[in-house]
């Protein structure tokens, strides 16, 4: 009976030290030091931030992909959800086998678009297509992106409610490393917007 309880609390122990070996691996992995974050003024102001999310250590955002939902004639939610696709160094945009995705919340409607890569280097800057409130109105909040690369730029396939804002402040560093969404829940019979908003971290 006693050696039954000594395993049983051993068992016990290595449970908690496994979890709480998870939650540091976790928290660093959102934890990556950041140099500055860029904002836009024109994001929408439904909904809740998520969590940061940032790309491995030693990676930076040279791609992303954009979870939209097409026009449905009926309460449209637009863009729901950005992905950033990060790697290591710089190659040709055919080369870009070997990256990692991150994301932040992530709405509930809509597909994934094809992944989008800077001709070089890595996302610098970025710009917000938003619509305004609409009153009774169907309401989609931000419907598109556009990203400045370290040379050129990238346009998003999201939809065309709304209007462009200006530009974010360029990434001091590196580029671009991270980013969180503002995203409203689904509302059940009343208006849906989904991704309102976006934060994005640039790292050294």
């Amino acid at each position: 009976m006693h050696h039954f309880m000594m395993f049983s609390l051993l068992v016990i122990i290595g449970l908690q030290v496994s979890v709480e070996s998870a939650g540091i691996r976790s928290e660093r992995s959102i934890d990556r030091y950041y140099r500055s974050e860029l904002t836009v003024p024109n994001g929408g102001g439904w909904g809740s931030w998520g969590q940061r999310e940032m790309c491995p250590a030693g990676t930076y955002a040279a791609g992303f992909s954009l979870r939209v939902e097409d026009p449905i004639q009926g309460d449209d939610t637009a863009l729901n959800g950005i992905r950033l696709h990060c790697v290591a160094s710089k190659g040709s945009s055919d080369s870009y086998r070997d990256y990692s995705s991150v994301q932040s919340d992530v709405g509930s409607w809509g597909r994934w678009t094809d992944i989008k890569w800077c001709p070089s280097g890595f996302l610098t800057a970025f710009q917000l297509r938003v619509e305004r409130s609409q009153g009774d109105g169907d309401d989609t909040a931000a419907n598109n992106i556009l990203f400045r690369c370290s040379q050129g730029t990238l346009h998003g396939d999201g939809t065309n409610w709304g209007d462009w804002g200006t530009w974010s402040q360029t990434c001091e560093g590196k580029g671009i490393c991270g980013l969180k969404t503002r995203i409203e829940v689904p509302q059940g019979r009343g208006d849906d917007t989904s991704l309102n908003d976006v934060i994005m971290y640039c790292c050294d």
